[in-house]
């Protein structure tokens, strides 16, 4: 074990040796490329910005105002009749927006619950197997420049409804 280690210590130098030493080779001025590079991801990060700070105000206003527990006992007798905990649905909601909230989540449901009971382990699938589907389309589409996402949001939210029915099966044969 101490052999991976040790290897990806020096994975990461000898990695960025390599691309140094292609450049240079090939005669291609590296640090201006670098420089170049850098450049445009800050432009790319000045046009993401406003999209994340958004979003992240955004799920704040909904944990903060008391929507989330709202529309979570709402859907929490849906949830209870299709075999899924109602404790994960403030979880499966949160997730679509903002994985970093949902991991302050499923720390909650462990400490409630504990990391190998049936809901912690659901938990645990359902951060694995899905995806922020509304960070991921607004904050890559914008900066991929998508504006016509026709049926991207109806597949991604298709494939987060099998990713949750998958996980909580599989948590309950655990």
């Amino acid at each position: 074990m101490r052999v991976l280690g040790y290897l990806s210590d020096f994975l990461l130098p000898l990695i960025l040796f390599y691309i140094v030493a292609f450049g240079v080779s090939c005669k291609r001025p590296v640090y201006d490329d670098f420089v170049a590079g850098a450049k445009e991801g800050m432009k790319t990060v000045a046009g993401i910005l406003p999209t994340l700070v958004g979003l992240m105000v955004g799920v704040s206003v909904l944990r903060s105002s008391g929507f989330l527990e709202a529309v979570s006992r709402l859907l929490g007798t849906a949830a209870e009749w299709m075999h899924i905990p109602s404790d994960l649905v403030p979880l499966i909601l949160v997730r679509m927006f903002s994985a970093s909230a949902a991991n302050g989540l499923v720390v909650d449901l462990f400490q409630e619950f504990g990391p190998d009971s049936f809901v912690g382990r659901a938990a645990s699938l359902i951060m694995s197997s899905t995806e922020t589907i509304f960070y991921t389309l607004s904050v890559y589409g914008t900066a991929a420049g998508i504006r016509k996402t026709r049926w991207t949001l109806a597949g991604a939210l298709l494939a987060m409804t099998v990713g949750i029915a998958v996980s909580v099966v599989l948590a309950g044969q655990m």
